[in-house]
Parts: structure tokens; C-alpha cells; sequence
């Protein structure tokens, strides 16, 4: 007979009563497998520990299921599970990690439930996030690891971290926890911490977290604020990225913040003050300055007086005498230039500005100096379809309008006569100093051969001509040197059209009777009715 446990049991060669033999049984029934019990130890090696459970037989751990082996010693009592009652050598087969697990399981549930927080350590990495210690083994998703993305689950390898309990599965006896939805939590209470320490006006230093088209993200430390672009300098800013870049500590205004939707909004330039405050004082209406042309637009273009400070020379400002269409092949940015304050606009931040008023206007006592009927020069600078501009030599542009072009010839574009860059001749026709312009004509340097007609023929008098046109309706005849007449068909001793062309050919000779002088309309009708022919 032997001592195990405390319990007197029989030796398998002593004889066993049978009393004791039903007590031993209902024991063995009563302690199954996957049941925790105490146990002393009987000896240590180096790979086994064996345990005295009050069994017929003792049982054996693994040594490295202890945390340190080093420090166990015979007698010590310990918790184990009963894993096999018997193994294939008679064994009683006992498990420390389990019964570990076992206990911290039933601990874990009497104490936590969905929803609460725990500490636990980062153990390992497994496929799809994390396996903590918080008593037993829980699964941490790489998704519920961080706030953003999956961030980097090595750095918490070996760290404590506080989890939040999401899933307890009894039946399989698994947990899944949460770090994200803690540090949500705390992101939002420090949020609203820094929310109430926030006051409008107030100076904050920040970090530029991120930088978009529309502005930039600053970090205040706990909550992010957003300093537009439009907030960030008093001059000219085409991308937030010219003066600022991720990881720039700077300081910033507090515009304005809202509490419910935490959102807040920063400014940089409202640092210093507003240079519009003073623009007036600085730059007077009527004052010339110097400015750096710092955009070029179809209709002017914009000119910095100093940093924060833009005005607009608008296309009808640029020059006295020239029609700028482009102003961009005039000016670049960058160029220095020399302007004059027309007008400001303090509420809008606007200023009117212009660079013709820095010269002296050619158009004053033009009137004067161009009289009508006076011969002039020039040299023609563009051609269109309804006349020639030619500039003279203050830089003024007239007007040859096509019909003051010839008498009798019809242009039908200035083209046909003239050139670009050609110099010509001509007679001043109007001049009109508040409307600017000026009306030159090219025929009138030569008489109105109209008038010499109207004195060498009378209706009623024979003339003859050469064919220069065939028309439907008639054909035309010139019968003095850029002198046309007009032999409608009518007149003629034809009946159509095809007849016509046939019979008046161009540059045929054709003796004709005049029927009608018109000298301001400048036509000449002519019938061949009983008029031989050569």
C-alpha cells in the first residue's frame, strides 16, 4: 500500500476490496479527461516532469511547459489537466499549458465580457493579424490593428497593448479583440480635448501633415485643421506646395472651429496684417509706381505692386494707339513695368491700373496736327476685310475704308491693293479726337474721273467700248479709261441670256448710244437698239 495525493490507495499486488475498488472508480469516473487537478511533484529530468495526481499511477509533463524548470523542486504542488487517463505505456498523460489556458479561459469569461478592455501581449504573427496573451490566447485582425490600413504588425511584436474584447466564442473557445476601435476612442477624446483648449485668434504650432490643390492639413496635435489656400499668403499662390512641404512645423491663426463636426479652420497670412488696410494711403489714385507683371490673361494683366498687393491693366489700358488683341505676346511674367493707379476698390481688394497713362496721349490736339485734306505717310500695319490701318508717325492708326480705295474699281479686298508693311500715301478724311479715330482715303489722292465724264459726254451721244464683263442681265462696256456703262439686255436686239454671251464677248469692240448719265450713283446705262456695228 502506498501515499498518493493524500489518499491511501492499494498496491496492484495487495489484495483490493472490493469496497475500494467501487470508491477508486466512481473517483477515476469522476475526474476525467479535460479536467484540471492538483498534483505534487514526484521527480524532475531533463525532459519530463512526473506528477503524483492520486492516481494508480503517476503522470507526466513536458519540462518545457513550465515557464522556469530551473525552479521547480520534488513536492511542489502544482495545477495540471488530465489529457489521457492512460496512455499506451499505462501513463496517466497531464498537460501544465492547458491546464493554464483552461483556467485563464474560465477566468476570462467570469470577468470579461464583449466589449470590454484588456491588456495582453503581442506574442506572434500569424496569417491575418496577431495572437495575444490577455490570460489566454486572442486573435488581434491586422484590419481592427491600426486606425489606418494594416500599418506595420512587427512593431507590435512583444508589446502590452490595450484591446478591446469584440467576440468571446464559448463553443470554440477563441476571442477576438480590437486595438483600432480604442485608439478611435482616444483620437476622439483628444479631439475634444483639444476642441476645448482651442480659442479663435489665438496662435497654435503645427505640423503639415498633407498637402492637396486646394490647401494643406495641419496636425495641431490630436486633430488635423485645414488652411486653405486662399488663407495661406496675401499674394499670389498658384499651389500650396510653393511655400509649404509635409513635415514643416509652422505656426497658425485659429480662424474658426466647430465643435460637433470638429473641423477647424487655420490661417497663415492673417498672422501679419492685411496690406489692403492701408492701399489707399500707399498708393493714391493718379500715382505711378513700379510693378512685376505676375499674370497674363486674354483681357490685361495683372501686376503686383508688393507682396499681396495685385492690380489689373485691362486690355483697353496697355496703349494710346495700338489694339492689343493678345496681350501675351506683349508681356511675360516677370517683366518690370511702370503704371498708374486708376481707381481702387478697398471692400473688394481690387485696383484698376494703367500703363498707357504713364505716356503722354498722341490723340490730344490731334485735331490740330491733322488737318482735313491734308497729305500723309504712313506705313500699313494690318489688313482687313473692310479696309487697311496704317500707323503714322506718332504711333496713330487711320483707317483706309475699302471704298475710299479707288473710284472706280470695286475692291473687293484691301489686298488687291495694298500690303503689309508697305509704306503708302494718303488724304486725311475725318479726324475724331474723342472717339480716336482717324479716316484716311487712297483715291482721293488722284481726281474723280466721273467728273471729266460728266463734262465730255451727254445722253443721247454714240460711244464706243470694250466688252470687260458678261452678266445675265447685260454686259459691260468700258468707255473711258475706269469708266463702265451698263448694256442691259433689254437694250439689245437679243432675247437671252445665251445669245447674249455669244454675241458680247470680253474684249470685243462695241458701239453703243448712252441713255442715262447718273454722276453720284456713278452708273452709265447704254443701248445698242439701231446702233450698227463695225
Amino acid at each position: 500500500m502506498k501515499k498518493a495525493g493524500g489518499q491511501t490507495m492499494l498496491d496492484e499486488t495487495d489484495e483490493q476490496p472490493k469496497s475500494t475498488l467501487v470508491d477508486y472508480e466512481q473517483t477515476f469516473h469522476r475526474i476525467g479527461a479535460g479536467h484540471v487537478v492538483k498534483g505534487r511533484i514526484v521527480s524532475i529530468t531533463a525532459n519530463e516532469v512526473v506528477i503524483d495526481i492520486g492516481f494508480k499511477s503517476e503522470g507526466i509533463v513536458p519540462t518545457h511547459e513550465f515557464d522556469n524548470p530551473s525552479s521547480l523542486k520534488a513536492g511542489d504542488e502544482v495545477e495540471v489537466l488530465l489529457e489521457q487517463i492512460e496512455d499506451e505505456h499505462g501513463r496517466v498523460v497531464l498537460s501544465k499549458r492547458k491546464a493554464e489556458k483552461s483556467q485563464g479561459w474560465d477566468r476570462i469569461v467570469e470577468q470579461y465580457g464583449e466589449g470590454d478592455t484588456i491588456d495582453g501581449r503581442v506574442t506572434r504573427k500569424v496569417k491575418g493579424g496577431l495572437m495575444l496573451d490577455i490570460g489566454v490566447e486572442a486573435f488581434l485582425p491586422a484590419s481592427l490593428a491600426f486606425l489606418k490600413g494594416f500599418g506595420s504588425l512587427n512593431s507590435l511584436l512583444g508589446q502590452t497593448i490595450q484591446v478591446k474584447i469584440v467576440k468571446i466564442n464559448p463553443s470554440r473557445k477563441n476571442i477576438i479583440v480590437s486595438r483600432k476601435d480604442l485608439l478611435e476612442k482616444e483620437k476622439q477624446e483628444s479631439k475634444a480635448k483639444i476642441l476645448e483648449e482651442l480659442e479663435a485668434g489665438t496662435i497654435r504650432k503645427g505640423t503639415v501633415k498633407n498637402i492637396t490643390d486646394f490647401g494643406a492639413f495641419i496636425n495641431l496635435g490630436g486633430i488635423d485643421g485645414l488652411l486653405h489656400i486662399t488663407d495661406m499668403s496675401w499674394g499670389r499662390i498658384n499651389h500650396p506646395s510653393e511655400i509649404l512641404k509635409v513635415g514643416d512645423k509652422i505656426d497658425v491663426k485659429i480662424l474658426s472651429f466647430d465643435k460637433e463636426t470638429m473641423k477647424v479652420s487655420l490661417g497663415l497670412k492673417q498672422k501679419d496684417s492685411n496690406p489692403w488696410l492701408e492701399v489707399d494711403k500707399k498708393y493714391p489714385i493718379g500715382s505711378r509706381v513700379k510693378g512685376k507683371v505676375v499674370n497674363v490673361v486674354p483681357y490685361g494683366v495683372f501686376v503686383e505692386l508688393e507682396r499681396g498687393i495685385e492690380g489689373l491693366v485691362h486690355v483697353s489700358e496697355i496703349s494710346w494707339t495700338k489694339r492689343v488683341v493678345n496681350p501675351a505676346e506683349v508681356f511675360k511674367v516677370g517683366d518690370a513695368v511702370d503704371i498708374m493707379v486708376l481707381n481702387i476698390d478697398k471692400e473688394h481688394e481690387k485696383i484698376s491700373l494703367g500703363i498707357k497713362q504713364t505716356e503722354s496721349n498722341p490723340w490730344t490736339g490731334i485735331e490740330e496736327r491733322y488737318k482735313t485734306g491734308m497729305r500723309v505717310k504712313g506705313v500699313v500695319r494690318n489688313l482687313t476685310e473692310f479696309g487697311a490701318f496704317v500707323e503714322l508717325p506718332e504711333g496713330i492708326d487711320g483707317l483706309i475704308h475699302v471704298s475710299d480705295m479707288a473710284w472706280t474699281r470695286k475692291v473687293g479686298h484691301p489686298k488687291d491693293l495694298l500690303k503689309k508693311g508697305q509704306e503708302v500715301e494718303a488724304i486725311v478724311l475725318m479726324v475724331d479726337q474723342v472717339n480716336r479715330k482717324l479716316s484716311l482715303g487712297l483715291k482721293q489722292l488722284t481726281m474723280d474721273p466721273w467728273e471729266e465724264v460728266a463734262s465730255k459726254l451727254s445722253v443721247g451721244s454714240s460711244v464706243s467700248g470694250v466688252v470687260t464683263k458678261v452678266a445675265s442681265f447685260g454686259v459691260f462696256i468700258e468707255i473711258e479709261k475706269d469708266v463702265e456703262g451698263l448694256l442691259h439686255i433689254s437694250e439689245t436686239d437679243l432675247q437671252s441670256a445665251q445669245l447674249l454671251e455669244s454675241t458680247f464677248t470680253v474684249g470685243k469692240k462695241v458701239q453703243a448710244r448712252i441713255l442715262k448719265i447718273d454722276i453720284p450713283a456713278r452708273k452709265i446705262a447704254l443701248s445698242a437698239k439701231g446702233v450698227p456695228q463695225e
